[in-house]
């Protein structure tokens, strides 16, 4: 009997498939690799000057962890869902129930801007009572802290508004442009003249605000997409005069004591000096080529 010897040549030799695992990923696993991803495309992003798509959607829901941040980089858009809900006539009460919180917020703003012109109503009321005065500029600085928090809420919460931009420079030219000027006409600048000046102050920071909101879009922005400075002078800067007519209140140079007096007295065209920096102030606002870098 003889014996065969089979020999087989190591291609006939297949190996045995792994077995497979038949586990899914876990949801920690999925989020670290989405993490890293996106981490990856936006240091690419940040190379190349660009930052679009879903690494800054991933910078920006991340980003916001306190209400202090001075994070001031634009929110991602409003989505379809928030657009239909402003055209959808068909709910009661829509207006109310489609803003956000942030604009509740904005529209506090709006309410100390008004009791502001309020108070300075009732300070002539009273015979020039100096405490309505004083309760006016307390309400522009109230007006500040909305307008400063609103944007903290909505970057916490990470949801932009229709109509937060448009509200928030609305409250603005009161708190800050038109309620300044009236503490000022009160305080003893009220010659045509120095009501011209606070007019033209009033009129910058409406036209300021008209003009920020057409080119935010087309100012310089860094990696982060923030705007790299102010186009002029900001108007919230017009709490400058609110400080400056604290002090004159308390020192009780208002009216005829006003400090600077007054140029051209008992003439057509008589103006108080202070008037010259509400001018300047808003030729500032105004100003294309000053420009102020964020910081």
């Amino acid at each position: 009997m003889v014996n065969k010897i089979v020999t087989k040549s190591a291609n006939d030799f297949e190996e045995s498939p792994e077995p497979q695992l038949t586990q899914p990923p876990s949801p920690i696993s999925e989020f670290e690799d989405r993490a890293i991803s996106n981490a990856i495309a936006t240091t690419d992003d940040e190379e190349n000057g660009d930052y679009e798509g879903p690494a800054f959607v991933s910078r920006n829901s991340s980003r916001r962890s306190s209400i202090f941040s001075f994070d001031t980089s634009p929110l991602d858009p409003p989505n379809e869902i928030d657009i239909n809900k402003f055209t959808d006539d068909s709910v009661h009460f829509s207006m109310i129930r489609n803003l956000h919180l942030a604009d509740y917020i904005t529209l506090m703003n709006g309410f100390c801007a008004f009791y502001s012109v309020i108070s300075c109503s009732r300070y002539y009321i009273n015979d020039k009572d100096v405490k309505y005065l004083q309760r006016s500029m307390l309400f522009v600085l109230l007006g500040m802290f909305f307008d400063f928090f609103d944007g903290r809420v909505a970057r916490l919460r990470n949801r932009s508004s229709l109509m937060g931009q448009e509200l928030d420079s609305l409250a603005d030219l009161i708190s800050f442009g038109m309620a300044p000027a009236l503490i000022g006409f009160c305080c003893g600048l009220q010659t045509t003249v120095d009501c011209l000046g606070l007019c033209f102050f009033v009129l910058c920071g409406l036209t300021r605000l008209a003009r920020f909101n057409v080119t935010v879009q087309t100012l310089p922005k860094d990696n982060s997409g923030k705007s790299k400075y102010f186009e002029g002078l900001p108007i919230p800067t017009s709490l400058f005069w609110i400080f400056v007519f604290h002090i004159l209140v308390k020192s009780d140079l208002i009216n005829e004591n006003l400090i600077g007096g007054v140029l051209f007295k008992n003439q057509f065209n008589e103006f108080h000096v202070l008037t010259l920096g509400f001018v300047l102030h808003g030729s500032g606002m105004i100003s294309k080529s000053l420009k102020i870098p964020k910081p």
